[in-house]
This record gives C-alpha cells, structure tokens and sequence, in this order.
C-alpha cells in the first residue's frame, strides 16, 4: 500500500522515500582520516550532471585532523582526473570571540581568487580541538552548461579556537566546458571526520 501526497509517493510498503519535493538526495561522503573527499558524475551512484540545474552541498561537523587548516574545493571538467578549474571569486567573513571583545566584518583579500586554477577556501583557518569543526553549505549552479560559466556560493559557521566566524564566499568557474566532478579537502592534513550530503534541486 503506498501513501501519495501531491503525485509524490512518500511511503510505499514501509519504505521511506527520500525524494521529498524538489529537493533530492543523492549521495553522502563520510570521512575518516580522508585526504579527499571527491563527487565524480557517473561514478558510485553520484549524479553531476544536467539532471538537476541547481546541485547543493551540506557540510555537517568537518573537522580538520591539523590544527589551522583552510577547508577548500576544486572543480574538473574530466571526471575528476584534473582539479584545477579557472576561478574568480571573493571572500568575507564576520566574527566575534568567546570573550565579547570586539564584533568584525572583513574583506578577506587573502582568500580571493582571480583567474586562478588553484583550490578555493571555503573557510578561514579551523582549529582541530575536540569540539571544533566547521558547518554549512555550498551551491553549485548549472554545472552541465556548455554556454555559460559555472556560479558558486557558500557559506559557512566556523570555529577558530574562541572564534566563531560566519564566511561566505562566491565566485565562477571561468569555463564553458561541463563540470562534472568536485573535490573537497584540507589545504593542510587529512578531513578527520564529518559528512558532506549532496543534493539535486529540481524544478529550479
């Protein structure tokens, strides 16, 4: 017996559907001590392609195994065997500290990018005390379009020893080629734990 609501079957025989309005789960990566964490269209049921205009990402408790570590993505136009997209992008965080002393918003220049292949942070330096991480999200727009170049925005909670620090960064991948695989990692060490969701949008 299955249970419908708006055309969409939610239970069916007792199984839950996880595909509940237009947004659709499609895989998460758990790590462990992991270098990398990697979505490749195609590969271990990851779906990177034109079947979702919109694709967002959740970035659940990452904590970095060093201390101070800058949490970062690339993209690739060949199935992931080149990291290393053209990119411009911009970078702002607000913070304050445990102690009250003072609120700030900055313009980080230093985590700017402009025509560049190299790895874009996501986040500002994260200590790897017991109970510190880093949470968020990332969007990525239309990565299968061979007319335009690729959009991207994140934004992030981050725990920087007394800091908490709230990011954002934005920016395009200057290619007009499809991409189809994002890596995400540590500029320095291992991903100790935490879980990266990713999502289609549909309908969008």
């Amino acid at each position: 017996m299955a249970f419908i609501s708006s055309g969409t079957t939610i239970i069916d025989n007792g199984a839950f559907q996880a595909s509940l309005g237009s947004l659709v789960h499609i895989k998460t990566l758990t790590a462990s001590g992991d270098a990398t964490l990697s979505f490749v269209d195609g590969t271990a049921d990851v779906v990177l392609d034109s079947t979702y205009p919109i694709y967002k990402f959740e970035f659940i408790n990452i904590h970095p195994a060093n201390n101070y570590a800058k949490f970062q993505f690339n993209l690739s136009t060949d199935s992931g065997s080149n990291y290393n997209v053209t990119k411009t992008t911009t970078y702002v965080n607000a913070y304050n500290s445990e102690y009250a002393n003072g609120q700030n918003v900055a313009y980080s220049t230093g985590n700017d990018l402009a025509q560049s292949t190299s790895f874009q942070n996501i986040s500002s330096e994260i200590s790897n005390q017991d109970d510190a991480h880093t949470s968020g999200t990332m969007t990525l727009y239309n990565p299968s379009s061979t007319t335009f170049v690729k959009h991207f925005m994140s934004r992030v909670q981050v725990d920087n020893n007394y800091y908490a620090q709230d990011e954002y960064m934005a920016g395009y991948g200057n290619t007009t080629s499809s991409v189809n695989a994002i890596q995400f990692k540590y500029h320095s060490g291992n991903i100790d734990s935490g879980k990266i969701k990713l999502y289609g949008i549909k309908d969008s």
